[in-house]
C-alpha cells in the first residue's frame, strides 16, 4: 500500500479528532476525550501533528507532537501519540512516522524525544525498541484534570 506523510492541516482536524478517539477506545478510555474539533481550531499553536495518508488522501495515522522544555536536557520534543487506524497496521506506517518525527526533533536541535506507553501494551514495546528506545519504568504520571486545575 502506498501512504504520504505530510504535516496536518486545520482542515484535517476532524479526521485527526476521529482517530483520537479510535486511540481512546484502543486503549480502553473512550469517555476520556472531551477535546473538539473547535478546540483544536483554539489551541492549534500548542501541537503540531503529522498525518499519513493512502492512495485516497484518507488519513489513515497520526502522530501529534509538541515542543517541550526539560529542566535536565533543555529543548525537547514530546510524542503525545503516534496511532495508525487498524486496516493499515503492520505497512511500515508507524516506523516512517517515527523516522520522520526523529528527523524533525533532529533538524529542531532537541536534546530529548520522549512519550510514553501504556504498560500492557506489548506491541508498542516491541516496536519503539527496534529504535533503541530507553525504557524508564521509574516515573509515574502525575496529573490534574481541568476540574482539578479550576477549584
Amino acid at each position: 500500500m502506498n501512504f504520504t506523510i505530510r504535516p496536518a492541516t486545520e482542515a484535517d482536524f476532524p479526521a485527526i479528532l476521529d482517530i483520537i478517539k479510535a486511540l481512546a477506545l484502543f486503549e480502553k478510555a473512550p469517555d476520556k476525550v472531551t477535546n473538539t474539533v473547535e478546540q483544536m481550531k483554539a489551541e492549534k499553536d500548542y501541537f503540531r501533528c503529522l498525518v499519513a495518508v493512502n492512495d485516497d488522501s484518507v488519513i489513515i495515522a497520526i502522530c501529534l507532537y509538541f515542543f517541550a522544555y526539560y529542566t535536565w536536557v533543555g529543548k525537547s520534543l514530546y510524542l503525545d501519540d503516534l496511532y495508525v487506524l487498524e486496516p493499515y497496521r503492520s505497512q511500515g506506517i508507524a516506523a516512517a512516522l517515527l523516522k520522520k518525527l526523529i528527523e524533525i526533533a533532529r533538524l529542531e536541535k532537541c536534546n530529548r524525544m520522549r512519550w510514553q506507553v501504556l504498560n500492557w501494551n506489548e506491541n508498542a514495546f516491541r516496536f519503539y525498541q527496534k529504535f533503541g528506545v530507553t525504557i524508564d519504568d521509574e516515573w509515574v504520571n502525575c496529573d490534574l484534570d481541568r476540574t482539578q486545575i479550576m477549584c
